[in-house]
């Protein structure tokens, strides 16, 4: 009796095993040759920067005042697109993506933040634009805040979302980043773990994130993913290498500051177990004169999770 149960049983592992995968919500996304190829709910434009940067860019509507959009570590700009149709209705709004990600170009570079913020700079400057508001949403906002400190004439306001840079690292813990964020870590992430990676970005992860999730599978297929996961790490380590909280002091330009007060991610759980009302708090008293809304049921990825409440501040911000 009991062989033929285990008999039984294994006849039925396939059948299980094909009613599993079918209902896996991944198994016919579409395959991806390029990451130029993901697709983008606005029309994307390019620059031709220096030292041969291609940087991927939207840019939608008219005004006064423009708002460029910087998006976080091993994001893009689609990020932004709850955003980027409304506050187009009354700002020029660009959103980019950072060398290394998305549809920019992917040669290698330092990942230093200082790098990044001279690109940003090089663009406002290509674009003719003069002085911007810039939003930036977690390493985005670390770039913001160095562009800011670094060419502080090319900046009229500051927009912050749940940025990095408040928190501070020791020796010993920025080694530790450098130690386990490589290349490598990045490309072979299981599709479980970039379920749970986009997932703990949110209070409660919207359905409509779900692109998120799907676009960072299909890059996987992609001829220039190597490069991205190169890029990734390396702006791991230029985030730790170029800490800017001792520097907020430095600060002369209106501020706004969005934290989810449910971040998860700032602190990092791991080296720096806390609160994130703590952290933000602190990098904002550094800041004279700036602007702290902290956001109740709401994580890390704050403009999308909330997207009225970012809208409706940042139009109030530089109106």
């Amino acid at each position: 009796m009991e062989t033929m149960i285990k008999m039984k049983i294994r006849l039925l592992i396939p059948f299980i095993f094909l009613l599993f995968t079918a209902c896996t919500p991944y198994q016919n996304l579409p395959k991806i040759s390029k990451m130029s190829e993901l697709k983008y709910d606005f029309p994307v434009h390019y620059a031709e920067l220096s030292k041969g940067i291609k940087l991927a860019y939207i840019d939608e509507g008219k005004g006064a005042e423009t708002i460029i959009m910087i998006h976080g570590l091993g994001s893009y700009l689609p990020a932004w697109k709850k955003n980027i149709g409304e506050l187009s209705k009354h700002f020029r709004v660009i959103a980019v993506d950072l060398p290394g990600y998305g549809k920019s170009s992917k040669a290698p570079h330092s990942g230093l933040m200082s790098f990044y913020a001279g690109v940003i700079a090089d663009l406002i400057t290509n674009l003719k634009l003069g002085p911007v508001n810039l939003a930036g949403h977690s390493m985005g906002g670390q770039i913001s805040l160095v562009l800011a400190l670094e060419k502080p004439g090319l900046v009229k306001r500051l927009i912050l979302v749940d940025p990095a840079g408040f928190e501070a690292f020791h020796a010993g813990q920025k080694n530790w980043f450098k130690d386990v964020m490589t290349p490598n870590l990045v490309r072979l992430t299981t599709v479980d773990a970039i379920e749970t990676n986009l997932a703990s970005n949110f209070y409660r992860m919207p359905v409509d994130a779900r692109f998120m999730i799907e676009d960072r599978i299909a890059m996987r297929d992609a001829d220039d993913f190597e490069a991205y996961c190169l890029a990734v790490a390396r702006s791991v380590h230029g985030m730790v290498e170029e800490a800017v909280l001792d520097k907020l002091p430095e600060i002369r330009i209106p501020t706004l500051i969005f934290f989810g007060e449910n971040d998860m991610l700032i602190p990092n759980r791991y080296l720096n177990p806390g609160f994130t009302r703590k952290i933000a708090e602190t990098g904002a008293g550094l800041i004279k004169g700036s602007k702290l809304v902290m956001v109740p049921k709401c994580g890390h990825f704050m403009m999308f999770e909330k997207p009225e409440v970012f809208n409706s501040g940042v139009l109030d911000f530089i109106r």
